[in-house]
């Protein structure tokens, strides 16, 4: 049997998803359960974020409603520097989420965009709702399934259509977000004596660090993770450069 794979029967996920409430922060997924955590207001689909055409703000646009609220933000007058850095932000959302349920439960719930409600306009980081929590198995393949391709794929190709990064720099954002993710949910596992969680987390992070997307995204020893692209948070008014940039300082600009 796929050790990765926890068996059929054994799949439980609580209504609330309330283990993931433990590494709080980037990890933590409301539901519908919770009347009381429900958004306030109708709020976008992640399916319809990333079926979006061009950017138009005169209408109502989550993807571009995101990209402004991280640009001023961060103060930057580069649209490209705020999608790259609010792609980023999304993907080690989606990320933690899926490797905190399938660390701390051995299942994860079913991501598809059309059930993950977000709110654009929210602060950092980005306020997630899930519809239904339908058990899934909590395997590398099936997160990969439900994070690579059914999120990050079409997320990627509308940032690019839109702002024209580079691909190698979106799939190196999602590697990083994804090595980020381990590594806190790592660190917090092993403060409350979670070796199990901390084990599973590292390896499910390993695999899907190896596969063909994310495979020469950069090179994981450990849990330290160096990618071979830049993310241009460097671009940022004070910014610099992250722990696991390709760069030892921030570039100059030609001439």
């Amino acid at each position: 049997m796929d050790p990765d794979f926890a068996p059929r029967q054994a799949l439980r996920l609580d209504p609330s998803l309330a283990a993931l409430h433990g590494p709080g922060g980037f990890f933590v997924l409301r539901t519908f359960a919770d009347p009381a955590h429900a958004p306030g207001r109708p709020l976008p689909t992640l399916a319809r974020t990333y079926a979006a055409g061009p950017p138009d703000v005169h209408r109502d646009d989550p993807l571009a409603a995101r990209v402004r609220r991280v640009g001023a933000a961060l103060r930057t007058p580069e649209p490209r520097v705020a999608a790259s850095v609010a792609q980023q932000g999304l993907a080690a959302r989606l990320w933690s989420v899926a490797l905190g349920c399938a660390a701390l439960y051995g299942a994860v719930p079913d991501l598809d965009p059309g059930l993950l409600r977000w709110d654009p306009d929210g602060g950092a980081p980005d306020d997630l709702w899930l519809a239904e929590v339908r058990p899934l198995p909590g395997g590398a393949s099936t997160l990969a399934e439900a994070v690579l391709d059914g999120h990050l794929a079409p997320l990627n190709a509308a940032v690019r259509a839109r702002h024209h990064l580079a691909a190698g720099l979106l799939w190196g954002n999602a590697a990083s977000a994804l090595a980020g993710a381990a590594r806190e949910l790592d660190r917090w596992a092993r403060r409350h004596g979670r070796t199990d969680t901390a084990a599973r987390s590292r390896a499910l992070a390993a695999g899907l660090l190896r596969h063909p997307l994310l495979a020469t995204a950069g090179t994981l020893t450990g849990t330290a993770f160096r990618r071979r692209s830049c993310c241009l948070y460097y671009r940022v008014p004070s910014g610099g450069v992250c722990g696991d940039c390709c760069f030892t300082r921030p570039p100059r600009d030609p001439g």
